[in-house]
Order: C-alpha cells, then structure tokens, then sequence
C-alpha cells in the first residue's frame, strides 16, 4: 500500500503521523511510505533519518493527498486538508469530529473512509490510541495549572505546593479516567491538595487504592461538584464520552462565583470542552479570561511535547496501521473494536454519538461496510 505522511498544518503542532522507525517496520513488510519534506522536524526527526528508513520525499501535502491509498496523520485534518481526500483513500487520525460540523460535512463529502484514533476501542474495552495523549494532556494539565496559577500570568498567585506554614493550592480534576489520574498524580507530585470527582463508585475505589489516600475522591453530583470548586485554585476538565460531545458541567453562573486568578484547564476541549464558558485556544494564544477567571483551553496539548508524544502514539498506532496497510477496510470488517473507528465511509456519517452531537444521520459501522 502506498501511505503518505503529510506535515501537520494546525497551530503549533510538531508532531509527525509515523517516526522513522514505524516507517522502517512498514517499509520492511512492502509497503511504500511518502514523506513530506520537514514533516518531521518538529519532533526531531529529519529528512535523512526518514530516507534511512526507507522512506521517499515529497515537497508538497498536495502530492501527499495524491498519491496516497492512505494518508496518516496525528490531528483532524484542515478545510484545505479535507478538501484534497478522495474517495476509497483512507484517513487515520484523531478527528474530534462531535465539535467540528464543518470538518464533518467535508469529510463525508470526500467519499473517504476516515478512521478516528479516539473511537477505536481495544480488544478489553478502553481507547488504546486516545490514551497515550490522554496520559500526556493529563500531566500536562497539571503543569499549566502550575505556571498559570502565577501572578506573573494572571493567577491567583499561589503557589501548587506551599510552603511551611502556607497551605497548597487545591486542584479539583472532574473525571476520574486517563487524563483526570494523569493530572491529579502529577498535582499530588508537586504537592497540591487534589480532589477527585467522578460518578462511577467502582472508579472511584480503584483510584484511592492507586493514591494510598493522598487524594480525595467524591462522588460527584451537581451539589458536590459545586462545593468542590468554588475554594480551588486549578480546575481540570477531564470527562469523556467516547465519539460525542462532551457535557458542559460547569456553567457560567458557577465560572463567575470562582475565585478570581483560579485557573480551569478544559482538556475536553477538543470534543467541545465540558465548562461552558470554553472556547479553543492555540499555544500561541493559550489562555483568555471570564469573570477573571484564566481559561486554558489548548486543543492539542500533547504538540507541544511533540518527540515525546509521537513516540508514544505511534507504539500504539502502528499495529493498527500495519494491519490497515495489509489488510484494507477487510482489517475493520473482521474486527469490531477496531470497527468502532469508523467515523465516516463512502460519503456517510458512521459514528452514533457524532451524528447525536450535530443533529446528523449516522449509520452503524457494520452496516457501512456491509
């Protein structure tokens, strides 16, 4: 199969669809793997390192489109992007599709077959390609909290760990998955007060037994949700609802009854964010404020770590990738975890909780590919 890899155009994004070494394991199973020039020096790999392992260069995205059976990528494709897929090409990529009705429209329009690393489900449950980057937005979360709690930054100017005699700031992470124990275990590190809410019990056991009590964890409701941030200094936004729009649980009442220099961290940005008051930001302009309120809303996190988080998503892309390029759309008809990706074929829309987030017909996985 012919797999080209283009550079990433979104704001502030470094990071590269394949390294060297996933292009290395492709091309030695015959595959042939077209790189865009300088796709990825954002992560530190280069030209050469590409040509080493096998792969050829090409100058522009636009041949990249061309040319390729299957385009890999690491976030949703651009209007421009979208508008060069072709029909039977495939796309594999996060796409965050449930906040993004234009990217929608043009997807379908496209007669692609578009595959979401966020909604392929593993072979035990799970989302074993959104977890890598999940892991890493979470401690990254806690970072930002961090340095935007500054009054430098326009925070309340405390510090996360205290000192002697001076109390730790108080980091509330709502939602107790991938991202929120990620926050809350780098939070706790630097010393912070963490609480953690959560509306599944069992969870809720399973992380005081991963803390040894050293956060606290609550049930979460409208009531306790409410308690808890009103006296915190950082709020993440850690809820996900695979595929669909995440629920807004913070209003704009509560936002404007926070204290003032609090910082939220909305990581469920790209799936429209789940404060109500959150709107995406880029890392060139990554915060804003309401009520006085710093608002961190970073849609692609993990970009900034770029070497780091490609590395880690592609140990969990790549076998996906290697039975794609073997297999074809076959790889999704024998497998319906993987099927579970499917987010647009042939023109339809084939994701229950996009189609429920845009007002949208959405057709099943299976029957699409029937």
């Amino acid at each position: 199969m012919k797999i080209g890899v283009p550079k990433e155009i979104k704001n502030h994004e470094y990071r590269v669809g394949l390294p060297p070494a996933a292009v290395r394991e492709l091309v030695g199973q015959g595959h042939e793997v077209a790189i865009e020039q300088s796709a990825g020096l954002g992560a530190g790999f280069t030209d050469s390192d590409y040509q080493a392992a096998g792969a050829s260069l090409v100058t522009s995205p636009e041949q990249i489109f061309a040319e390729s059976e299957m385009v890999v990528k690491v976030k949703e494709p651009q209007p421009d992007e979208c508008r060069q897929l072709s029909s039977g090409q495939l796309l594999f990529t996060y796409l965050h599709l449930a906040a993004d009705r234009l990217q929608t429209e043009l997807l379908i329009d496209s007669g692609a077959t578009c595959i979401a690393y966020e909604t392929v489900a593993g072979p035990r449950g799970g989302l074993p390609l959104l977890a890598p980057m999940s892991e890493i937005a979470g401690r990254l979360a806690a970072q930002a909290g961090a340095d935007y709690l500054k009054k430098t930054h326009g925070g309340r100017g405390v510090l996360m760990g205290g000192v002697p005699g001076v109390p730790p700031a108080k980091v509330v992470v709502v939602g107790g998955g991938v991202v929120g124990y990620n926050a809350a275990r780098v939070a706790s590190g630097m010393g912070a007060q963490v609480v953690i809410l959560d509306r599944s019990l069992d969870r809720l056991r399973q992380l005081d037994e991963l803390f040894g009590g050293s956060v606290t964890t609550v049930w979460s409701n409208t009531g306790t949700l409410e308690q808890q941030v009103l006296d915190a200094d950082v709020i993440v936004g850690a809820v996900l609802i695979p595929g669909a729009a995440a629920p807004k649980l913070i209003g704009r009442d509560l936002v404007s009854r926070l204290h003032k220099g609090s910082v939220m961290v909305d990581v469920a940005i790209d799936q429209g964010g789940c404060f109500e008051t959150s709107r995406a930001t880029t890392y060139e302009d990554p915060i804003y404020h309401v009520d006085d309120v710093v608002h961190y809303c970073v849609a692609n996190m993990p970009g900034g770590v770029a070497r780091s988080a490609t590395l880690a998503l592609t140990n969990a892309t790549l076998p996906y990738v290697l039975r794609l390029a073997n297999e074809g759309v076959n790889a999704l008809r024998s497998d319906d975890k993987f099927a579970l990706g499917l987010n647009v074929h042939a023109g339809q829309l084939t994701h229950e909780g996009v189609g429920q987030a845009l007002d949208m017909v959405a057709i099943s996985p299976a029957q699409a590919l029937m």
